[in-house]
């Protein structure tokens, strides 16, 4: 498993990112690349912090001739979110991430790469240990928690960091600088559903599965399907002509990833076991027809299963049936002063069973806050409605655009010279750090980059090798060009 990316260009950066890939960094499980990251400063001689909610802060010295440029903050997260393949028996917990590299592409076996945000942690890793890169002050700021809320900075002591500029790794279309970000919330609701004793004497269950899923917010634009989504419409579908109770229903895997996979338990009559059958598939044909392009292999699958004693009531039924058609899904509205920027959106990524109730999980964006205040009010409306629970947690806010940023016109300056092209800069319909940075450290010149990625948040994520090797060469060359404040 060793050495796999030895001899891809930039090698160290690249044998810094295999490292990272051994070492199990699911949000919420920093704990054991914080300890790697504190070695790996002490070994270089370097200072460094560890925080308590496992932010690391590595600080090394200006260069000779450096010395007064301005202290630059290299910043990216060190957790990965964690999907497989339905099908891929594979434990994030304990496992090597499965490495293949494929033309100039760094790919996997049926895991995400967690190249979204490790290949910004190797990068400046690089940096730190480079005896021959030219530039002034550097601080590396590695966060915790980015996936799921960002708590690494909500978290972040400012004291421990203090700089000129931020340059946030965490893009992921090289040749685009982002200057500007969404803000956005996890909107909870919690549906208190009631339970009955069975009156059917079979079971099935029917599973969604073989979407493609997604970043919730940079791939909300493609018309993918939501595997909760389509549960629901099934759900409704089948009341249309069955008598059925529901069992169990589970949905989706993170809520920053579109779903695309749920599943749920119905209890039915002997009678009706066939006709329900063919009636889902017919469901899977009508689907299979919306989505013929961006999610051409939907695939619903049927089969019976242990009866359960205790069942849903019809109202908790219909409530559910509802809470999930009516959550807002998808581009809600579209950026007026930037053409093809996805302004709000929201994303139902997570449907769980509990005990006594059923939570479903949203991720609610925008780059304006008074449209992420609008979706949060309906999805509030239909919680109300359906008498049930409803909270925000992971608050966070936007990252407004600045008309002046000598940062920015250095790196299209350095980057025009380098490669002979215009940089693009742009906004992203994600949430970056940036917003919560501004807060901790001052609005001080912000900017964010990054290599191409693809696919990040799925089981396809792959990041292209040359772009990598640009990109790091263009960032050391913009930090080469900061010899004075």
């Amino acid at each position: 498993m060793e050495n796999i990316l030895k001899g891809l260009k930039p090698e160290n950066v690249f044998m810094n990112f295999e490292s990272l890939t051994r070492i199990p960094r699911e949000s919420g499980n920093e704990s054991g690349i914080a300890d790697f990251l504190v070695d790996f400063a002490n070994g270089l001689g370097l200072q460094v912090t560890k925080e308590p909610s496992n932010n690391v802060i590595i600080k090394k010295p200006a260069t000779k001739g450096y010395e007064n440029g301005p202290t630059v903050i290299l910043q990216g997260h060190t957790d990965m979110v964690c999907v497989k393949l339905d099908e891929l028996s594979f434990d994030f917990l304990k496992e090597p991430i499965p490495l293949v590299v494929e033309g100039d592409f760094v790919k996997t076996k049926g895991t995400t790469l967690g190249a979204d945000n490790g290949i910004a942690v190797a990068m400046a890793m690089s940096i730190l240990e480079s005896t021959t890169l030219e530039h002034p002050p550097i601080v590396a700021l590695f966060t915790v928690a980015e996936e799921t809320g960002m708590d690494g900075v909500v978290s972040l002591n400012p004291e421990n960091v203090k700089g000129d500029i931020l340059i946030n790794i965490d893009s992921e279309e090289e040749g685009t600088l982002l200057a500007s970000c969404a803000g956005g919330v996890n909107n909870i609701v919690e549906y208190p559903y009631t339970t009955t004793d069975s009156k059917f004497d079979r079971a099935l269950k029917i599973i969604i599965q073989g979407l493609n899923g997604g970043h919730s917010g940079i791939e909300i634009n493609k018309n993918r399907a939501n595997a909760i989504k389509l549960l629901g419409r099934t759900l409704a579908l089948l009341s249309e002509q069955y008598d059925y109770a529901v069992s169990t229903i589970n949905g989706g895997e993170k809520m920053n990833a579109i779903a695309k996979r749920a599943e749920m338990t119905i209890a039915v009559a002997s009678e009706n076991i066939e006709s329900i059958k063919n009636r889902v598939k017919e469901i899977e044909t009508v689907f299979k027809n919306e989505f013929m392009v961006a999610d051409p292999n939907i695939q619903i699958t049927v089969s019976e299963t242990e009866k359960p004693l205790k069942v849903m009531t019809e109202q908790s039924k219909i409530d559910i049936t509802n809470i999930i058609r009516l959550t807002p899904f998808g581009v809600q509205t579209m950026s007026g002063g930037i053409e093809g920027l996805v302004e709000s959106s929201s994303n139902l990524g997570v449907l769980t069973q509990e005990a006594d109730y059923v939570k479903f999980t949203s991720a609610v964006r925008s780059s304006v806050r008074s449209l992420k205040d609008e979706i949060n009010d309906r999805i509030k409306i239909i919680s109300q409605i359906t008498g049930s629970k409803n909270y925000l947690i992971s608050n966070y806010p936007e990252w407004e655009f600045k008309l002046e940023s000598p940062i920015r016109e250095l790196m299209k300056s350095v980057y025009q010279d380098m490669f002979g092209k215009a940089l693009k800069v742009d906004a992203i319909h994600a949430g970056l750090e940036c917003g919560f940075l501004k807060e901790k450290v001052g609005d001080i010149d912000m900017i964010s980059l990054g290599p191409n990625l693809f696919d990040v948040h799925t089981p396809f994520e792959k990041l292209s090798i040359s772009s990598t090797e640009r990109t790091y060469n263009f960032l050391c060359e913009v930090l080469k060009n900061l010899k004075q404040k």
